[in-house]
Formats: C-alpha cells, sequence, structure tokens
C-alpha cells in the first residue's frame, strides 16, 4: 500500500495541470497489478477499473509528455493479464473489465500514438475474450463481440485520413511499423487478413439444444459482421490502398463465393450477400470478374438447383437487391452480356425472375402465389420499370429506328473496345456488334455440335473469324463458346493438320496457368474439352500443354518442357490405372515414384512433388466436368484462374443509361417477360398483383416504343384475352355476367384501351383484338349511350375509321420493316429462310388487312346515312393506302370478293328492301346514293389495280362479276318511288372503265378475244347505246 500513498503525495503536492503530468507516474503502479502473475481476481478486477476510470476522465492527451510509452504499455499490460484461476463467476467480471479498458483505449485522444502492433494485439485480445466467452455466459459473450465491433468502425473509419505509403506497393508484408506514424494501413492490413481468415473455420463443435447456427457458421456470421462494418466505413477508401483492395479481390471473394455454395445456413447466405453488395458499391471497377463469379456459382446456382426455399428466397432477394441500384442491370448487360468471353448475366437474372414467378393453374392454390413467386415477380417489376423509366428519361430519341445492328466487317470477337466519353456514339455501336457477335457465336456451337465443318463456315459468313481463318480466332471459339460439344473440341485440337496444330497452340495460350501446381493446372486444361482416346492426338495436346507449363511455371523445378510432358503422360495414365475398374492390380506410390526417375534432364524430381501427385490423382480422378456446357463448381484452380484473368482484361465499365441499350436489354428477355405478365395476370385474384401486372404492361409498352411492336402485340393480344370479349364460346349473358362479377375483364380492358391511346404508333399487329374487343362491347350495349346515339357519336365513329383507314399504312410499314427483330431474335428466327418469312408477314398483313376491311364493310349498313357513306370512303381510303401491301393477283380478287363485291351486293339488297316498304322513300333514296359511292368505289379500285388483275387466270370471271353487278344496278326498280338514279351512273362508270382497258389493250375489239367478246355481249343487256361510241370499229 505504500505505493498509494507515495502516488497521492506526489499527485496533490504537484502543482502542474493534469494535462502535462506524465501518465506513467499513476498508471504504472495498476499497471503492474493487472500483469503480475499470482494476484487474486478481485485485485485484477479493482486495477483494471481504475485504469478505466482514468482513461475516460482524459486525464491526459496525445500531446501529454510520455503519452506514446503509457499507451503502449496499458495495451501491453491489459492484453497480457494473468488471471488465477478462481470462480467463474469473478473471471468473467475481470474479462469484462479487460474489454471495457480496451474500448477506453481506442477512443482515447492519445489512441492514434498506438502503433500497428498495439492495435493489432488488442483486437486479438477481443476475439479470445469471443471465443473464451462461449462457456461462460450469454452477457460476456455479446460484450465482447460488441467490443470487437467497435474497434472495428473505429480502425477503418480512419482509412480515409491514411495516406498512401511505399509499403502498400511492395509486395513485403512485414516491414516493422514506424512508432512516429501511428497506428495506420499495416494493421487495417492484418486485421482484415484475421477477419477474412475466420471465414474459412472448419471444424463443426456440437453443443447442447441444437442450436440455429453450428459453431463455425456463428464465427462465418461474426466475422461477415465485421468486414460489413470495414466496408461500409472504409468506403471508397480500400480502393486507394493496394494490399487492402488486392485482399478484397482474392482471398475475400474466394471465400465469400465458396461458402455462399457450401454453407447450408440462410443467415450467412443472407450475409454473404450483404457484403457482396457492399464491396460492389465501392468499388465495382475492381472486381469486374468476381461479380460475375459471384452471380453464377452463388445466386444462379442456388436459385437453379435443389437448395431449400428459404435460400432460394435468399438468392432472389439478394439479386433484387442489386437491381434496385440505378446503374446495376445496364452496367451488368455492357460488362457480362455484351461480352463474348462472358456469361449473359442480366438475361439469366430476367429469366430467373420469369422462371420462379410464372403461376400456371395447376400450380396456384385459388390464385394464391408462394412467397418466392411473390419475390420473384417484384424482381421483374423492378427489372421492367428500371428499363422504362430511363427510357423515358432520354429527352431527344426518338422512338423511330432502325435499331437492330448488323456486322459489316470482320473484328475480333474477343478484343474489347475502350470505353471513350469523346466519342461514346461510336462505343455503344461497337458493345452492340460484340452482343451480335456473342448471339452468332451461339448460333455457330450449335451447327459446331452436328458439323465440325459447317460450323467453322458460319463463323467466316458471320464474320466471327477472317477469311481466310486466323488460328487464333478459331482457338478463342473454342475456348469460350458456350455448349459446345467437348469431344468435338477434343478431336479438332488433336488433328495433326498444319492449321490445327496452330490452332491448338493458340488454345493452349488462352490458359493462364502461373501458380498452379502440375495436376492443378492439367485438371484446369482438360476439363474444357475430352482428351482424345487415339495416342498419337493426346501427345500432340500434352506437348502443347507442357510447353505452356513450362514457360509459366512459378518455380525452377522443370529443366525442361520435355520433362514436363514425361510427367503429364505418367500423370495420365496413373489417373487410367488408379480409376479404371477394368485394372484390378493398382500401382503404388512407390511405383509411380519410381517410373518417374531421372526424368528432369536426367535428375529426379523432388519426391514430395512426385508423392502429392500420386495422392490427388488416387485421390480424385482428372474427369471432364460440364460436358453439357452446363456451370461447374468453383475451385482453387478456377479461382486462380479467375485471378490471373482479372489482370488482363479492362475494369468493370460504367455507364449512365442508353434508350438503344435499354431496347436490346429488353429485347433478350421480352418473350419471357410477356409470357409471365400474361400469366401471372390470368391466374393471380390478388388486386394488387392484378395492378402491378397492368403497370407492367405500360412499362412494356413505353419500351417497345423503341423497335419492339412485336412484343407490345403479343401482350395485348393476351390482355385482350382476359377481357373475355373475345371468347367465341361464351354468350352474350356468359359475358356480361363476367363483366359485372368479375374486376379482372374490366381491368384488363381499361389497360388494352389506354395502351392503344397512348402508345397507337407502337401498335401493329394487336390492332385486330382491340378493333374485335370494341365491336363486342357494341353488340353488348356496354359502349356510353352517348358514343352510339348522341349527335357526337357521328365523330366518334368517323374518327375511329380514320384510325382504322391510317392503320392500313401502320400494316405496310411493318410488312416493309418486317415483323420478326433481328436484334433480339431466337436462334430459330435468324437461321429460318428470309424467303418464308417474307411469306408469312404478306400473308398476316393481307388477313389484318381483309379484318379491317370486312368490319367498315358492316358499318356501310349503318342507320346514319352519314356513318355509312364515311364507312364506305374509309374503305376505300384503305385500299389506297394498302397499295403498298404488295398485292398478288390472287389477293386482290380475294379483297374484292370479301370486301367490295360484298358490300355492293349488301347495299343493292338493303336499297330494294327499303323501296318495298311504305313510307320509306328517304330511305330508300338514302341507301341510293350510299350504293352510288359504293359503285364509284369499285370502278376507282378496279382501275388501280388493273394491271395486278390482269395477271390473274380468273381474271375473265372477275370481270364478268363486275359487270353483271352493273346490270343489277341498271336494272334496279324502286316502284313506287320512281325511276332509280343508277341508271344515269352505271353507264358513265362502264364507260369510264372499258376506255381505260383499251387505253391499256386489256380490252382489244377483235375475233377470237374472249374477253372482248364477253364484254360486248353484256353492254348489249347493260347499255346498248354505248357500243356504237366505245366499239365503232366492231360496229362497222
Amino acid at each position: 500500500m505504500l505505493w498509494i500513498e507515495d502516488l497521492r503525495s506526489y499527485i496533490f503536492k504537484n502543482e502542474q495541470p493534469w494535462k502535462l503530468i506524465d501518465p506513467s507516474y499513476y498508471l504504472s503502479p495498476f499497471l503492474d497489478v493487472i500483469s503480475s502473475d499470482g494476484v487474486p481476481a478481485g485485485a485484477t478486477a479493482v486495477a483494471l477499473s481504475s485504469v478505466l476510470k482514468i482513461m475516460k476522465l482524459d486525464m491526459f492527451s496525445k500531446r501529454t509528455p510520455g503519452a506514446r510509452e503509457i499507451m503502449s504499455n496499458v495495451v501491453m499490460a491489459v492484453t497480457g493479464c494473468r488471471l488465477e484461476k478462481t470462480h467463474p463467476v469473478t473471471e468473467g467480471a475481470v474479462m469484462m473489465k479487460i474489454l471495457q479498458v480496451l474500448a477506453a483505449v481506442m477512443r482515447h485522444p492519445a489512441s492514434i500514438l498506438l502503433n500497428d502492433h498495439a492495435v493489432c494485439t488488442i483486437v486479438n485480445t477481443c476475439f479470445q475474450v469471443v471465443q473464451q466467452s462461449a462457456h461462460q455466459g450469454d452477457l460476456l459473450q455479446r460484450t465482447a463481440r460488441h467490443t470487437m465491433h467497435d474497434m472495428i468502425q473505429i480502425i477503418f473509419s480512419r482509412l480515409a485520413e491514411i495516406e498512401v505509403g511505399d509499403w502498400e506497393n511492395s509486395e513485403s508484408d512485414t516491414e516493422e511499423s514506424i512508432d512516429e506514424t501511428g497506428y495506420g494501413i499495416r494493421s487495417a492490413v492484418d486485421i482484415f487478413h484475421f477477419l477474412c481468415s475466420l471465414l474459412n473455420v472448419i471444424g463443426i463443435v456440437e453443443t447442447e439444444g441444437s442450436p440455429a447456427l453450428t459453431a463455425d457458421e456463428d464465427v462465418q456470421v461474426f466475422a461477415l459482421v465485421l468486414i460489413n462494418s470495414a466496408l461500409e466505413l472504409s468506403g471508397e477508401s480500400i480502393g486507394k490502398h493496394k494490399k487492402l483492395l488486392r485482399m478484397v479481390q482474392d482471398d475475400l471473394f474466394h471465400h465469400l463465393i465458396h461458402y455462399g455454395t457450401a454453407s447450408s445456413s440462410p443467415l450467412v447466405l443472407s450475409m454473404i450477400c450483404s457484403t457482396v453488395w457492399n464491396i460492389y458499391y465501392f468499388h465495382r471497377e475492381s472486381i469486374r470478374l468476381q461479380l460475375e463469379a459471384f452471380f453464377v456459382y452463388v445466386l444462379f446456382k442456388t436459385l437453379n438447383q435443389g437448395y431449400s426455399v428459404l435460400l432460394q428466397e435468399l438468392a432472389l432477394e439478394g439479386i433484387i437487391n442489386f437491381c434496385r441500384h440505378p446503374t446495376f442491370l445496364i452496367e451488368v448487360y455492357l460488362n457480362y452480356d455484351c461480352d463474348p468471353l462472358s456469361y449473359n448475366v442480366f438475361e439469366d437474372i430476367g429469366k430467373y425472375f420469369c422462371k420462379h414467378a410464372f403461376l400456371s393453374g395447376g400450380g396456384a392454390q385459388s390464385g394464391t402465389a408462394t412467397w418466392l413467386q411473390l419475390q420473384a415477380f417484384d424482381g421483374l417489376t423492378v427489372l421492367i420499370h428500371n428499363i422504362a423509366d430511363n427510357v423515358d428519361k432520354q429527352q431527344g430519341m426518338s422512338p423511330k429506328g432502325p435499331y437492330p445492328v448488323e456486322i459489316s466487317e470482320y473484328k475480333p470477337f474477343w478484343e474489347e473496345v475502350v470505353k471513350d466519353d469523346t466519342n461514346f456514339e461510336t462505343w455503344i455501336e461497337s458493345v452492340r456488334i460484340r452482343k451480335v457477335q456473342k448471339r452468332k457465336m451461339m448460333i455457330a456451337g450449335s451447327h459446331f455440335n452436328r458439323d465440325e465443318k459447317k460450323g467453322m463456315d458460319y463463323l467466316k459468313i458471320s464474320k466471327l473469324i477472317s477469311d481466310p481463318p486466323d488460328p487464333k480466332g478459331q482457338a478463342m471459339f473454342l475456348r469460350y463458346a458456350p455448349g459446345l460439344d467437348k469431344t468435338k473440341i477434343g478431336d479438332f485440337l488433336g488433328d495433326p493438320s498444319e492449321f490445327n496444330l496452330k490452332v491448338l497452340k493458340e488454345f493452349t495460350d488462352t490458359f493462364e496457368l502461373t501458380g498452379l501446381v502440375l495436376d492443378t493446372a492439367l485438371r484446369t486444361y482438360l476439363e474444357t474439352f475430352r482428351l482424345p482416346g487415339e495416342s498419337q492426338k493426346i501427345q500432340r495436346i500434352l506437348e502443347a500443354f507442357s510447353e505452356r507449363f513450362y514457360e509459366q511455371q512459378s518455380s525452377e523445378i522443370f529443366v525442361s518442357k520435355d520433362a514436363v510432358f514425361i510427367l503429364c503422360y505418367s500423370v495420365i495414365m496413373l489417373n487410367t490405372d488408379q480409376h479404371n475398374p477394368q485394372v484390378k492390380k493398382k500401382m503404388t506410390e512407390d511405383e509411380f515414384i519410381r517410373n518417374n526417375r531421372a526424368i528432369n534432364g536426367g535428375q529426379d524430381l523432388p519426391r514430395e512433388i512426385l508423392s502429392d501427385l500420386f495422392q490427388s490423382i488416387a485421390t480424385k480422378a482428372i474427369t471432364i466436368f460440364g460436358q453439357n456446357g452446363s456451370v461447374i463448381e468453383m475451385n482453387p484452380s478456377r479461382w486462380i484462374q479467375v485471378m490471373n484473368r482479372s489482370k488482363l482484361i479492362q475494369p468493370y465499365i460504367i455507364c449512365d443509361f442508353d434508350s438503344r441499350i435499354g431496347r436490346d436489354m429488353f429485347a433478350a428477355i421480352a418473350g419471357p417477360t410477356v409470357a409471365t405478365l400474361s400469366a401471372i395476370f390470368e391466374h393471380t385474384e390478388d388486386e394488387d398483383i392484378i395492378n402491378e401486372c397492368i403497370q407492367g404492361l405500360f412499362a412494356v409498352a413505353r419500351i417497345c416504343q423503341y423497335g419492339l411492336q412485336d412484343s407490345l402485340d403479343e401482350l395485348i393480344s393476351s390482355f385482350c384475352k382476359f377481357t373475355t370479349l373475345l371468347n367465341p364460346y361464351a354468350s352474350a349473358e356468359e359475358t356480361l355476367f363476367s363483366f359485372g362479377h368479375d374486376m379482372k375483364p374490366r381491368m384488363a380492358t381499361v389497360a388494352v384501351f389506354t395502351v392503344a391511346n397512348n402508345f397507337k404508333d407502337s401498335i401493329r399487329g394487336g390492332w385486330r383484338n382491340i378493333i374485335d374487343c370494341l365491336l363486342k362491347l357494341k353488340r353488348l350495349q356496354l359502349l356510353p349511350q352517348s358514343i352510339i346515339d348522341s349527335g357526337s357519336s357521328v365523330d366518334k365513329n368517323m374518327r375511329l375509321m380514320d384510325l382504322m383507314a391510317d392503320s392500313v399504312k401502320l400494316i405496310a410499314e411493318g410488312l416493309k420493316n418486317g415483323y420478326s427483330d433481328p436484334g433480339s431474335g431466337s436462334t430459330s428466327m435468324i437461321v429460318s429462310s428470309l424467303s418464308v418469312d417474307d411469306n408469312m408477314n404478306t400473308t398476316m398483313s393481307i388477313s389484318l388487312f381483309l379484318k379491317l376491311g370486312e368490319v367498315l364493310r358492316k358499318t356501310s349498313l349503318a342507320r346514319r346515312e352519314e356513318v355509312r357513306n364515311y364507312a364506305v370512303t374509309t374503305v376505300h381510303k384503305s385500299f389506297i393506302n394498302a397499295e403498298e401491301l404488295c398485292f398478288t393477283p390472287a389477293n386482290v380478287i380475294n379483297c374484292f370478293n370479301v370486301v367490295i363485291f360484298a358490300m355492293v351486293d349488301d347495299l343493292h339488297e338493303k336499297m330494294l328492301e327499303y323501296s318495298s316498304r311504305e313510307n320509306a322513300e328517304r330511305e330508300t333514296r338514302s341507301m341510293e346514293g350510299t350504293l352510288a359511292l359504293a359503285m364509284e368505289f369499285l370502278v376507282d379500285v378496279y382501275l388501280r389495280f388493273l394491271k395486278v388483275l390482269v395477271e390473274s387466270s380468273g381474271f375473265k370471271t372477275f370481270w364478268l362479276g363486275i359487270l353483271r353487278r352493273m346490270d343489277s344496278c341498271m336494272k334496279s326498280e324502286l316502284g313506287v318511288y320512281g325511276e332509280s338514279k343508277m341508271k344515269e351512273l352505271v353507264p358513265s362508270l362502264l364507260k369510264k372503265m372499258i376506255t381505260v382497258m383499251q387505253e391499256k389493250q386489256v380490252l382489244v375489239p377483235k375475233e377470237g378475244n374472249d374477253l372482248w367478246e364477253i364484254t360486248f355481249i353484256q353492254m348489249q343487256w347493260i347499255a346498248p347505246w354505248l357500243k356504237d361510241e366505245l366499239f365503232p370499229d366492231a360496229m362497222g
């Protein structure tokens, strides 16, 4: 107790301020107690409390003399505290005090004087307490974890203030710290490395009560929490420090990807997704290949294979969180989907959303979706609205095309184009061309699997390789084209021709084998193709591999490539010996080593290398993975390839939205998206989901303005079906009941007409369904009475008919531009015959035109004269607009029969019907006027298409049909209502037609001409007085 009396005497007699007194005077006695052996736990606790109080009172600052030494001594004493074994409760109380003191040290203003070693010791001590407290109560463990969390936050929040030093650019991690600078990047690197190592915990410790997390998973989650804090607080600062950034790129990401698939814990997967999101947010420019690997090997794999529903939900949630970032989708599309050497990450995201959101009648119970389906649907709507909203922001961009791009010249598909902000348009076009190259590579792969020669020929035709072929181009195709037959690749590479040997050399040079041991490198190499069975082919392939491995070996073990070749051949033979069931007597390790004596330039290879090779091959055979193009596992050798390749490619591209890219993005997923929206709308009964589907329809319409009319037509056709108006088997009563009692048909109807009003220029074939819906609503008397009966209804009907006539121009434009989308079409569409597509498009166009004509023909019988006459005029206008539809003679005659002849016949019949009624003179004369318009229209259209009609073999029959209708109108009797005005009109029309036919040498009066004879005979019945005027020579 004497030292306490001396301390009191010194402190209270000293008139200096506390900030100027050396802290060692009043702290050293307590530190001696803490660090001494054999001191009771109670005394240690009192000393720790005293130190804690002094630290909290800030009795000294970083400028106080001796502050640096005393801070170091406090850390040394507290972290080296030796407890006497007493009661567990007392031990726990002392450990709690240790944590509190260490936390106070790190929060103290003088903590910046601590060196890196001291800070690392503090963190390590806290973690030891975390481990030791597992059996000493939940409170102590929680406190230990909270303290360690606080320390990580304090350390990494200083990262932005730390200057980049030369040590970070060196490869050494052992340089001693300089006390004058305080703790900094070295401690951050060591602590971050320690946190990453915690993810690699092995060995599961069973505890009582079956905890929610096993011991190793509990440590992993704790480590992930700390890593997340470090990433969030350091922000972009990690990117300035190369050693930290390399650790994030390599160690951390490797662990995240491995345990993302290896762990069955939902909490671990959730934390991993959160960690990757933080890395993406701050450092995405540095993790291009790592991010791709995470999506492919973790998220997509979890969604694609037999994982639990809970894990699939977490994987979906992780993807959706990424999609909510404003530029994530377009950046992913540009970095991966437009790179022929990468996976289609964006396209797979869209397809997985559609796959898991899809509702079917058998899968949904009473229209109820599972949580997984709701999540996927939410992700799909986020994706659609992201594209649509960004398209809307593109001010000054016209919805007009052309949007599809074509490959006009050969450009190596494996060479990236550097993003240049000064010439953004050129870069965008080059990116879109690379996407087309990638699509054509898949087609070439399909051809290659059926016939190697056809596949290579398609590469030349598509300008994917040069002509004459370049070995590197074919090698890159064999290396990176997805879904190629591994056996065919092996046979091609083993071929002895000079060109194939060059391809083999280029193919092998695509592998980065630096840092790989021989068996791992050989496995990596042989995973990309199946080794041929012929010994000479095997030899050629192994020679190429041996040369590459020898060039890139990280040590000088092998003196020549021949030594590598001999050992490779020996490994292949060992693989067969160990794993072929027909081999009964297996080779031993000693025999394998003996067989490979003196192969290294006359010297033996180190025994441990040969022993490791034998054990590796005996334990796991060299096999061919991914034979059908399936995703293979991420293993250490593949990760080394990822890291080696990441040093060669461009950084992750950061780019703002562009409407052309947005159009291409949606085109890649348009088919599944439209099908999914339709299926969900059909099978769900949830009003909120129905509204989301309708909003999705509007978003799709906004995107489809940019050259994707086919997708909009398909979606409109589906929604028109949901209106129930197009059901041919439903009676009027059933349809009315459906409209009255079911909200969905009414919402679908409103949605369809909203799209038709706002996006009419983007609709092509969908107009047919929209018009059918309108007509059905009219028949059901569901249209507002003001539209049908009021004076304004005439104007509305006329506007509607104008719209129908104008739509013929759109049909012609669609035929001219083609209904298919070369930028987004499927493989079958691309390789199909162009002539077949043209015929299909023409047939569709004529069918749509006939449907419009039939609707207008029926309208020509309306009661209102102005509507009737306008319908005839509109049909006339439609035929004029349809001249660009490339009618064949048969098409023209069919249109006349279905529309014009039928309309004239109906009007003539209606006129005669009115003439037989009493007090119907006004109606009779009105119908006669409409018939006169129809006859004039018939003559005009006939003369417009005369050149096409005369080419038909049935032209004489067709002409006779016109003459007979002229005769019927000429002889019309209106009874008590007097003479028909048709007797004045028909001769003038007949004269007009025959005059033109004579001028064009279609009708020539001579013997043996059947057409002239038919005309001459019919003239005698219709208007005999015209014969002298029209055929003077014949009469003479």
